[in-house]
């Protein structure tokens, strides 16, 4: 998944972001409004955490901007004002979740999650297809009831797929999931995962669209 933080706390943000990453989820870290702007202009992201008190103005105004232009990224706010009439104007702006400071990193990866899940059209996060039980919501995944291990790369990927299932996710799409700005790609990364994918889950789960991409059927 390729997530924004827009975060000026450095302490915090780096702690998000080394748990993401650790999660094998590509992060770009912005600090002020005008660069997270800049970057979602540019980027398809997959979900924002947002600060409300930032250096050059308040999150909330980046969001009302972001849905009143139509786009519709998951966004979820994080913020040290635990007030209910705040909570209510971050919803009402068009946030999907909202977590308190400070928060579990853990709590903060399930909400992740299940918002994406939502957005995905799938909110029950078990998947099943040719054997392959793979269960979203705790990171588990089974061929024919035997426990398959993956790596978080594997993770990034598999869920990217699923994300879209029944679609055709090209590599271009699956490497925005995989790599944060800066970051430098190896021309056959995707292929790579996809293979090793393949090696743990059986070769009929993910189907390979000549020129296009990849595919878990529904």
């Amino acid at each position: 998944m390729r997530v924004l933080l827009i975060e000026d706390d450095h302490v915090l943000g780096a702690a998000i972001r080394d748990y993401m990453l650790s999660a094998g989820h590509a992060v770009d870290w912005m600090r002020r409004i005008d660069d997270a702007r800049l970057a979602l202009s540019g980027v398809p992201y997959e979900l924002v955490l947002l600060d409300l008190g930032l250096p050059d103005g308040r999150g909330l105004d980046l969001l009302r901007e972001l849905r009143r232009v139509g786009n519709t990224v998951p966004v979820i706010i994080t913020t040290a004002q635990d007030q209910v009439a705040v909570r209510i104007e971050g919803l009402n702006a068009g946030a999907d979740d909202y977590l308190v400071k400070p928060f579990d990193l853990a709590e903060m990866s399930a909400r992740i999650a299940a918002v994406a899940r939502r957005y995905g059209g799938n909110p029950i996060p078990t998947v099943v297809s040719a054997g392959v039980a793979v269960d979203l919501a705790h990171r588990k995944a089974s061929v024919h009831g035997g426990p398959v291990s993956l790596t978080a790369r594997e993770w990034a990927v598999l869920e990217r797929l699923l994300s879209r299932r029944g679609a055709v996710v090209t590599k271009s799409e699956i490497e925005d999931s995989l790599y944060a700005f800066g970051a430098e790609i190896e021309s056959n990364a995707v292929e790579v995962y996809i293979s090793r994918l393949r090696k743990k889950l059986g070769r009929e789960f993910i189907h390979t669209s000549r020129g296009l991409g990849y595919q878990v059927q529904e």
